[in-house]
Order: C-alpha cells, then sequence, then structure tokens
C-alpha cells in the first residue's frame, strides 16, 4: 500500500482511536512485532503494515488522539516517505529517538498509553514503564488489540500440518534432546522453562513447520519441565496423526487458548522464561497467578546452535548443491551481459531462485533476496520489491545476497559481481572487503572467544584507509531453521556468548558508498577445533568454509593481496572448482574453470 492510497490508512486510524476512547486510552502503541516475537511475521499479523501501509521488516507506530508517528530506522528513511502518508503520520527515527521518551515528552500528565503486552517483550515492558511512570503517564495492557477488532478482512491463515523431521536429519531423538535441556532447567533453579522461539520448540520435539514465510516452524509456544515433559501450545488442526510416536512419551498438546490456564496453574513454581525474548504477557501472567520468575536465556539456544555431525552432513550437503545452483545463475548472469541482455533486479531475483528450484530438497528462500544493482547496493538491506526494480547498467556492479531453506540445511551467500567494466578505485575496495574477509576466515582462537573479540579481524582493512560497514560481520545460522539464528554472533558489540564447535556463523563484511555502490563478500563458516597446531598449550578452534561458490577475481586488484591472501583465495577456488565441477557441464562448467582459475 502506497501514501497515495491513504484514505483507507485515514478510516483505519479513526477506528482505533474510536476503539482508544472506548477503553479511556491517550494513545496505542504499535510494534511491527507480533505475539511470537520472530524475526519473520505472517500476514494475518502485520498490524503495523495494516495501521500504516509500511512493509519494512522492522518499525513502531504510536497513535494518539489528535496525532501519529512511525518510527523507523537508517534502512527505511526513503521508503517510509513513500509507503506512509506524512499528513497522517509524523517520521521519527526509531533507534534515535526511544518510544517511552517520545510519550513522556510528548502527552500530559495523567495520561494512559495502551499497549498488548503479547507484542512486547518483559523487558520492554519493565523499561517502559519506568520512564513512563516517572512522568505520571499509566502503561496499559489492553485486553482487546484495537486493531484485531477493526481488521475484518484479515488474512486467513492457511492450517498446513506439523512435519515431522526424521530423527536421522537431526541427529538426536526429541527425548534425548528435552532431558539434556531439562537438566538445564533445573540447573537454573527453575521447576519448568517458558519456550516462546519457534525455532527452539521445533529443534526440540524433531518438527518443522511451514506457518511463517522464510521460516520452516510451527506457531505455538511450549513448556518444558526439568523432567523433559513438554507441553505444546498449538493449533490442533496441525497435529498429525504419529506425532506422538515420533516426538516420544511426555510430550502433550493443547490448542494455543489454554496457555492462560497452563501459566495460571503454575503458582509456586519458578519459570525459567528469557526476559528479552519472550512476551511480557506470558510472564505476566505466570507472575500474577503466584509463579516465580527466573530470567535466563533461552535454555535451547546454545545446544541447538553447536550443530551435530547429522546437522553439520546436511549443511555440508546443502552447501554443495546450492553452490552449483549459485554458479549457475552467475554463468547465465555473464552470458546475459556479454550479449547485452541487462535484466532487472526482480528479474534477476527470480531466475536464481528457478536453479534452487530444481532440486527437489529445495523448499523457499531463508530470507527475502537482495538483488542491488548499481547504488541500490550501498543500502544494505535493500529490498526491490518496495519499489520498482532497476536495471543493470553497464560498467557497474551488482550484489546478490540470497539463501535457501532445503530439507537437510540452511545457506546465506553474498556475491558482487562485475557488470562490464570496473574502476580502479571499486576493484581496491572490493579487495579491501575481501582481505578483511579472509582474516576472519583464517583466524585461529582459544576455546572462550567471542565474536565481539574477532570482529575486527575482517573490519581492520578498511578501517587503516579510513573506511568501514554499518552492519555486524556474522550471525549464527540454523539447520533448516533460522538463517538468523542465536546466540552466537560477531559484532563491534556483540554479546558475551563463546563460539563454540559446530556452530554455524557468517562471514559478511562489506563496503557501501551512498549513491555510489554497495560490496559484499559472505560465506557460511563452521567452527571446528584446530587440528593443525602441533603442542597448541590451549584448545584452539578455525573455521571452514561450508559456501562453495566463486568469487569474483574481474573486481580483485592482485597488488593489494598478500602472498597468503593469494594462497588463500586460490586455493578456496580449487576447492570450489574440485567439488563442484562433477556436478556441473557443458558452458557452465567452462564458465566454473575460468570463474575459479588461479590469480
Amino acid at each position: 500500500m502506497s501514501a497515495q492510497q491513504s484514505p483507507a490508512i485515514g478510516a483505519r486510524l479513526d477506528a482505533i482511536r474510536t476503539e482508544m476512547a472506548s477503553q479511556g486510552l491517550d494513545a496505542f502503541i504499535i510494534p511491527r512485532a507480533d505475539e511470537y516475537l520472530g524475526e519473520y511475521v505472517p500476514k494475518q499479523n502485520e498490524r503495523l503494515h495494516w495501521a500504516t501501509g509500511f512493509t519494512g521488516s522492522a518499525g513502531m507506530a504510536i497513535v494518539m488522539t489528535h496525532s501519529a508517528a512511525i518510527f523507523v530506522d537508517g534502512r527505511y528513511t526513503v521508503q517510509v516517505r513513500e509507503q506512509v502518508n506524512g499528513e497522517l503520520f509524523n517520521y521519527e527515527s526509531l533507534t534515535d529517538t526511544p518510544q517511552p521518551q517520545y510519550l513522556a515528552d510528548t502527552l500530559p500528565a495523567g495520561s494512559k498509553v495502551g499497549f498488548d503486552a503479547r507484542m512486547h517483550t518483559l523487558a520492554w515492558y519493565e523499561q517502559a514503564n519506568a520512564v513512563l511512570t516517572k512522568a505520571d503517564i499509566s502503561l496499559v495492557a489492553v485486553t482487546t488489540n484495537p486493531i484485531d477488532k477493526h481488521w475484518h478482512d484479515r488474512p486467513v491463515p492457511q492450517v498446513q500440518p506439523i512435519m515431522l523431521f526424521s530423527e536421522q536429519s537431526a541427529g538426536r531423538s526429541s527425548a534425548d534432546k528435552r532431558h539434556e535441556i531439562g537438566a538445564l532447567v533445573a540447573k537454573a533453579g527453575a521447576d519448568v522453562a517458558l519456550v516462546t522461539a519457534l525455532d527452539s520448540f521445533c529443534w526440540l520435539l524433531n518438527i518443522r513447520g511451514r506457518d511463517v514465510p522464510r521460516l520452516p516452524v510451527v506457531l505455538g509456544s511450549a513448556l518444558l519441565w526439568a523432567d523433559g515433559r513438554m507441553q505444546l501450545f498449538v493449533d490442533p488442526a496441525k497435529v498429525p496423526d504419529g506425532i506422538d510416536a515420533h516426538v516420544g512419551p511426555n510430550v502433550s498438546f493443547h490448542p494455543e487458548s489454554e496457555l492462560q490456564a497452563a501459566l495460571q496453574a503454575l503458582t509456586g513454581k519458578k519459570l525459567l522464561a528469557d526476559p528479552n525474548s519472550a512476551n511480557a504477557w506470558s510472564q505476566l501472567c505466570a507472575r500474577d497467578a503466584g509463579a516465580k520468575l527466573v530470567a535466563g536465556m533461552d535454555p535451547v539456544a546454545l545446544i541447538k546452535a553447536a550443530k551435530n555431525p547429522s546437522e553439520l552432513k546436511g549443511m555440508r550437503e546443502c552447501h554443495v548443491r546450492d553452490g552449483v545452483a549459485v554458479s549457475r545463475f552467475l554463468a547465465w548472469l555473464d552470458a546475459e551481459v556479454n550479449a547485452g541482455r541487462l535484466h532487472d533486479e526482480d528479474q534477476l531475483a527470480v531466475k536464481l531462485e528457478s536453479f534452487r528450484l530444481q532440486d527437489p530438497l529445495y523448499r523457499e528462500p531463508s530470507f527475502d533476496t537482495i538483488s542491488a544493482a548499481g547504488a541500490n547496493a550501498a543500502m544494505c538491506h535493500y529490498n526491490h520489491k518496495n519499489g520498482t526494480p532497476a536495471r543493470l547498467t553497464m560498467n557497474s556492479i551488482y550484489l546478490v545476497d540470497s539463501g535457501a531453506q532445503y530439507l537437510d540445511g540452511t545457506t546465506d551467500v553474498t556475491r558482487t559481481q562485475a557488470i562490464g567494466e570496473v574502476t580502479a578505485e571499486q576493484r581496491k575496495m572490493v579487495t579491501l572487503v575481501l582481505k578483511g574477509h579472509i582474516a576472519l576466515a583464517t583466524a585461529r582462537f582459544p576455546k572462550g572467544t567471542t565474536g565481539q573479540q574477532l570482529d575486527a579481524f575482517a573490519r581492520q582493512h578498511l578501517w587503516q584507509h579510513g573506511f568501514d560497514f554499518d552492519h555486524g560481520t556474522g550471525h549464527g545460522v540454523g539447520h533448516f531453521l533460522s538463517v538468523h539464528e542465536g546466540p552466537q554472533r560477531i559484532a563491534k558489540n556483540s554479546n558475551g556468548v563463546a563460539l563454540l564447535p559446530g556452530m554455524v556463523v557468517s562471514n559478511e563484511p562489506g563496503y557501501y558508498r551512498g549513491h555510489a555502490f554497495g560490496i559484499r563478500i559472505e560465506n557460511l563458516e563452521v567452527v571446528q577445533p584446530c587440528a593443525a597446531l602441533a603442542g597448541a598449550e590451549r584448545e584452539i578452534y578455525e573455521f571452514s568454509a561450508l559456501t562453495l561458490i566463486p568469487i569474483d577475481t574481474r573486481l580483485v586488484d592482485k597488488a593489494l593481496l598478500t602472498e597468503t591472501e593469494l594462497n588463500w583465495l586460490n586455493s578456496y577456488h580449487a576447492k570450489v572448482l574440485a567439488t563442484l565441477s562433477p556436478l556441473m557441464s557443458g558452458d557452465e562448467l567452462a564458465w566454473l574453470q575460468r570463474a575459479t582459475a588461479a590469480i
């Protein structure tokens, strides 16, 4: 919906304000999140879009009696003005203007601010409540969401049955996992854990689903007891025959509507919950019923992130097939450019997926493909679907960041490609990014090292020339699960989670020159023990690349590479050729041989 279609948005704001008045509210907060607080939101839960017309992946709106504001981050400053009517909403910064303080500065004392506690974390609620209380403003949890009451043409979710994910692929039985995590619940001093992360309870039960785009999970939530018992709250229509035998004993299935009663039955129990990821409603519900909240990280996250041998086998195998699919696309792209056929960003994204679709194990993209021509690549999270897709131009750079969900694993790769001739300055910048990529790929580090400690490896060469990039260097990746998996990450201001063997992380330094071009080189890496160091005094880890796709050497300035870096690049390409060549033929194989030739 564009800003030009504002009459409908105006009517929706009127409906929200009417409901606010009936509940005695002076403001209502609308986050982009839904009750599951995940990265991806199903269409039926896109409340921010319904209320504003904004389609971005992050944002918040505040509706007041006589005005409204929408808050977005730097990725969406252009898009928000195209999609959201400035006569209906003021544009504000999501990062620079804290929303609770905005309310405290805008509303008079005695005001009441409504919010849906299902769509905010407990940590957010406590922080916001503290700010507003100081301003003599009440934060009120609504029992009826004004949007839900008035969204009459709300999409009806399709009922897709739960997929039983084989124990052979998972590498462990559900019972084994639940007993291990249950022991961690007990160690944390709790009787039961609230498991709200969709990928966490799916991993625990060896199930997958089709409820959320780009993420093969089931909508719901769970309670895991210290003895390994588990209650899953999910639409009963999704529960397939044979699931009891699949998950093993002591797992029960309940409608989501019964979660409140289950939480209220925890009187006197100690409930482990993550205040930074689980919604406030569930924790407040349990606390108000007499349960004691034990704050802690999702106990599933760390165990899930360290992949077992079966999971790593699937990840390696899907990356080989994905390497073939993306390499075939890059070969096609070069042939089209050489023939003078310059396609637009959407056509390129569709063509790339067409190669992945030929794999019977392929299910869907793992995120919306970033297909960015020329200056559009300077927006690091660009989405060509938010406007008119641009067409490639000769003598430019094309950036494509894409990934796939296969039944045996998840992929994510970025390649930056020359379209015709490129400048010496562009080659310099690509080479500086590549040097950082190589530095991280070849890093060796002792047990206990965090991603924050490694982040500078990827930035050092850019820093030496006065450059940097404004996103994290790496994120975790799940096994046929979330392409953005925690808790591990590599970033300047990361968390204190140490990298462990079996963890999969991305290595994706970049550089972005506004209104000119963008560069990113991304491989997925797996953490593994370093066997090459004889006599090491400590346990040392290293990375091993999962992604096997050529890096465009036409964009590399060989003179800026050290001998060690050059050897890495040539060795990587030799491995790509040896692995993919048996699976390619004809012109595509000839392209692969050229693309991986030593420099």
